[in-house]
């Protein structure tokens, strides 16, 4: 290693490379850099996490196992416990858009924790007393940590993020489905009018919706805590103690307080990654629900003069620019592009996984980060729709009992009496006199008040 002012030299099996001075990465890193000026997006802050907490782990086994000696171990312990713990963070400079297997960040990993551990023990940076593969990756291969760190990582993102949100939104629903358990209202078809329903029913479709979104993310965890770690190149375990990587899952077990295991087959573990795939599918089928329901929230607090105006969202800022007083539905519309955006996640997650040749995938860091992505703001959506615009949701009980009792769908229950053509001719009649059904049938003397009104009880009808 030489030093020049500003930078310092350093050597890998390619040659010589400048390398910034203070930088606690190496020659390999840099090289990555320079190979990958893509983007500003980096692997973020969960998936370090993983990553220092995988390099911990192993750093534990490695001295158990006496792969490497307890001084420079319970040094690259301690380096990599502080990139766990987000100390190192700056030095994790490498492009999402890399190579496909993750080596760069694999080896930046490597490279930094080196560095640290050699400066814990009163090294000089880039001397590697503390070796970043012979010490550091000892027993691993990118080919298995960074598929390992993808699944942590998604483990801990839909547990920590994705569930909690979705769990307070299926809450709030459920509860305003109970408040509003009496509301009537006319049922939609095809935007057209239709039956009635209650509000609390519109409202226990969304809750049950999402209760079905939870189950779907929870079914996607088995897969996901898998680990290839022990796999190291292709899936053969080369180069590991076969102690390894049962002793890393268990670490790993404890550290993340998820129960991680060895994947059953390291060949899947590292050829495919089906289980990213899997799990966005179940974020993408949740977005999905959540776009309706924010869609339906708009559409019914929409007026407040010429819309539907059956329930009204809390005011929780102004909504124009132009217009004074005007008050938009922004939390719904915040919500349905947070889900567009997971949605265009899972179409880039499913096109990347399908990209993997032979014995390993080849497109990891960009599917990792978009997984990532989308339980973090899927979670965070689920969140602010349910406290900022859910709970404050409040009916308009006259206005749907009002368009309840003038749909023409109300004519449906004079069909078994009547026939559906004569229903048919009724409905048809009462929109071109602009009365009611219930006033129509009476003034055709087919039924008098009482037997009308009981008939034609929009309550009835909802089957409450």
């Amino acid at each position: 290693m030489g030093s020049k002012g500003d930078y310092r030299i350093e050597r890998d099996t390619l040659g010589e490379m400048k390398v910034p001075a203070d930088a606690l990465y190496g020659a390999q890193t840099q090289r990555a850099v320079e190979n990958f000026p893509v983007s500003d997006l980096r692997f973020p802050r969960r998936f370090i996490k993983a990553l220092g907490g995988i390099k911990m782990i192993a750093a534990r086994v490695n001295m158990e196992l006496e792969v490497v000696d307890e001084k420079k171990g319970k040094a690259i312990e301690q380096a990599a416990k502080e990139v766990m713990e987000g100390k190192l963070d700056e030095q994790f400079v490498v492009d999402i858009f890399q190579t496909g297997s993750g080596t760069s960040t694999n080896m930046n990993a490597n490279e930094v924790i080196a560095n640290r551990a050699t400066q814990i023990l009163g090294g000089e940076i880039g001397s590697k007393d503390v070796h970043p593969n012979d010490h550091v990756n000892a027993g691993q291969s990118s080919n298995d940590v960074i598929p390992t760190a993808a699944h942590v990582a998604a483990c801990t993102a839909l547990i920590e993020e994705t569930l909690p949100g979705l769990g307070k939104l299926r809450d709030a629903l459920a509860a305003k489905a109970d408040e509003f358990a009496d509301v009537v209202k006319t049922g939609r078809t095809h935007l057209m009018d239709a039956t009635p329903v209650t509000l609390g029913q519109e409202f226990s479709g969304y809750a049950s919706q999402i209760a079905h979104g939870i189950t779907r993310v929870r079914n996607a965890l088995p897969h996901l805590s898998e680990l290839a770690i022990g796999g190291t190149a292709v899936g053969t375990g080369i180069n590991a103690h076969p102690k390894f990587a049962p002793k890393v899952c268990a670490g790993l077990s404890k550290l993340f307080d998820h129960a991680f295991v060895e994947a059953p087959n390291h060949f899947e573990a590292q050829a495919a990654r089906d289980a990213l795939v899997e799990a966005s599918g179940a974020l993408r089928t949740v977005a999905v629900s959540m776009s309706k329901i924010a869609n339906d929230i708009r559409w019914l607090a929409s007026g407040p003069r010429t819309g539907l105006s059956e329930i009204s969202i809390p005011a929780t800022q102004p909504g124009s620019s132009i217009m004074p007083g005007k008050v938009n539905p922004v939390i719904a519309e915040s919500v349905r592009q947070v889900c567009a955006q997971v949605m265009g996640n899972d179409v880039t997650i499913v096109v990347a996984g399908q990209f993997d040749n032979f014995e390993l995938a080849v497109m990891i860091p960009i599917m990792t980060y978009d997984l990532l992505q989308s339980a973090s703001i899927l979670g965070n959506a689920a969140t602010i729709l349910a406290e900022k615009c859910v709970a404050g949701t409040e009916a308009n009980r006259e206005r749907c009992l009002d368009y309840a009792e003038r749909s023409p769908a109300l004519a449906t229950v004079l069909a078994p009496k009547l026939g559906y053509d004569k229903a048919a001719e009724l409905a048809k009649k009462a929109l071109e006199l602009d009365v009611t059904v219930r006033e129509l049938v009476v003034q055709e003397g087919l039924m008098d008040d009482k037997e009308a009104a009981e008939v034609l009880d929009p309550a009835k009808m909802t089957n409450t």
